[in-house]
């Protein structure tokens, strides 16, 4: 039915005399009863700025800027080379990272299936049997006739053979079709969306470890640097044992200090194996030591986080965008379900070859056969099924709308709570180093005082524990600050190392 190209408007015309008939049809069949839509409660506006509670507020607004630290590559937050290279390796090899490539993949597949399905379907094919009736039918009278017929030439039983071409084509004057392809593709945004929100937990966890593993050999560090002090402090009190100055007590004492601290290093050397098997795991290799720059943990510098304006997570976060394609998809589905209470218009047609004898299969025009049919089906009676999926797809769309509401408002808490968070372990931090310096002062005064016999054992012993309580926390704190900070750049959308090649819709099929 393909008409000349110098008549722009027919084929506008066959649309429209389809809708006519349908159309027609709805005048005698009541399909107009449609059930009305649920409407999706309003949700909270999103604010203008980045305001926090007073508690929070100074450290939020001193990071509020024009611009995102989303906008920041990875080489560019994160400037250890190591680091760096254990993202990169997690980003090429994580096996949950390729399952989800292959979740895009079914998408994409699921695009181009909705793509053909409002197109005609052709086939071609062959085939070939024979029907024996009744003699003591109308069809078996006719032929017990025909075979006793002077000439004999029709068979019994009456075979057939059939080589031709068939064509179906439901047409698509509703959209139902169309709007489900529309909707294939918005849930393809969202499985690559999907991945990309994966992708920025990944570079979050790799780095989070990595940081994790700096701190635990400084904790290492630490308990040697004070086992070396107790082991001074438990000569010194045997000296004076010996020397006849003092008791076995001491010695006892400063002994128990240095066995539970190397059963304490013990522990921390069994969560550094599980830390560096969680990167091993990560970047999708097996258990192996992991390289990293331990000695400047304390030295590791990250650029200054700017939140920039709440609107911008709607732009930056791969999970909000992936709650708003689901959310139109969902939209796209109501109007797909809608369209099943209106008329369905196909049309079929076929043309070949046909005889009961293939000896005449190509005789033309003698072994022609062809067909043309066109129906128009609407639903009248019981249509319970229609309303329930039409229902059903309203209820996903409102499922949607609340779903989009919540991820955003927990992308703007994240914000507020992770930039929080960074701002005040960094003060934390400082109060604490300026309370280490003088715990280090106290217990070296305590050794010498100690070792010239002027304070009793107890206050040195007691020196060296709030000495390595104190490492201990600032090594902690200071971890807190760098997670903190690794996790702001995660809420603000940071770490989407795979968003500028990812969102390519797959080609039309042909």
């Amino acid at each position: 039915m393909n008409l000349p190209e110098r008549f722009p408007s027919a084929r506008h015309a066959q649309h429209a005399v389809a809708r006519a008939l349908a159309c027609g049809l709805l005048l005698v069949v009541p399909a107009c009863n449609i059930p009305g839509l649920r409407q999706a409660e309003s949700g909270a506006v999103l604010p203008a700025g980045f305001d926090a509670p007073a508690n929070a507020g100074a450290a939020v607004a001193a990071a509020s800027t024009s611009e995102s630290s989303a906008q920041l590559g990875v080489e560019e937050f994160y400037t250890d080379p190591l680091l760096t290279g254990l993202i990169r390796q997690a980003a090429a090899n994580n096996r949950e990272l390729k399952i989800l490539d292959q979740e895009i993949e079914i998408s994409r597949n699921e695009v181009m299936a909705r793509r053909g399905s409002y197109l005609p379907f052709v086939t071609a094919g062959a085939g070939g049997g024979f029907d024996k009736s009744s003699r003591y039918t109308r069809e078996g009278a006719v032929e017990d006739q025909l075979t006793i017929a002077p000439d004999r030439f029709f068979p019994n039983p009456v075979p057939n053979t059939r080589l031709g071409l068939d064509f179906f084509w439901r047409l698509d004057i509703w959209r139902a079709l169309r709007n489900a392809r529309d909707a294939a593709e918005q849930r393809f945004i969202a499985a690559v969306e999907r991945r990309n929100a994966f992708v920025t937990r990944l570079v979050a966890d790799v780095a989070e470890n990595y940081y994790r593993l700096m701190a635990l050999d400084k904790r290492l560090e630490t308990l040697d640097q004070t086992i070396t002090l107790q082991e001074q402090s438990r000569e010194i009190a045997k000296a004076r044992k010996e020397a006849g100055r003092a008791t076995e007590l001491p010695v006892q004492r400063f002994q128990a200090e240095v066995r539970k601290n190397q059963s304490e290093k013990l522990i921390v050397t069994q969560e550094v194996v599980e830390a560096e098997n969680r990167v091993n795991f990560l970047v999708n290799r097996y258990p192996q030591p992991v390289e990293r720059a331990s000695a400047g943990f304390f030295d590791v510098t990250i650029p200054a986080l700017s939140v920039g304006v709440p609107s911008q997570l709607l732009l930056n976060r791969p999970d909000v965008r992936q709650a708003e394609r689901e959310l139109q998809a969902a939209g796209l589905d109501v109007k797909s379900a809608r369209a099943r209470f209106y008329p369905d218009l196909t049309i079929t047609a076929g043309v070949g070859y046909q005889t009961f004898n293939p000896k005449y299969l190509f005789m033309t025009p003698e072994a022609l056969a062809a067909n043309l049919v066109g129906g128009v089906v609407a639903p009248l009676i019981n249509k319970n099924a229609i309303k329930a999926e039409y229902l059903s797809a309203n209820a996903r769309q409102l499922e949607s709308v609340y779903n989009y509401q919540r991820v955003v408002l927990n992308a703007f808490t994240e914000v507020i709570n992770r930039v929080s968070m960074a701002e005040n372990y960094r003060k934390s931090l400082e109060i604490k180093r300026q309370q280490l310096e003088s715990l280090e002062t106290s217990v070296e005064v305590a050794s010498k005082l100690f070792q010239g016999a002027r304070v009793e054992y107890v206050e040195v012993l007691l020196a060296q524990r709030d000495l390595l309580e104190a490492r201990t926390v600032v090594i902690e704190t200071k971890r807190q600050q760098l997670t903190a900070i690794v996790n702001a750049y995660q809420a603000l959308g940071g770490g989407d190392l795979l968003s500028n090649t990812a969102r390519v819709l797959p080609a039309a099929p042909r």
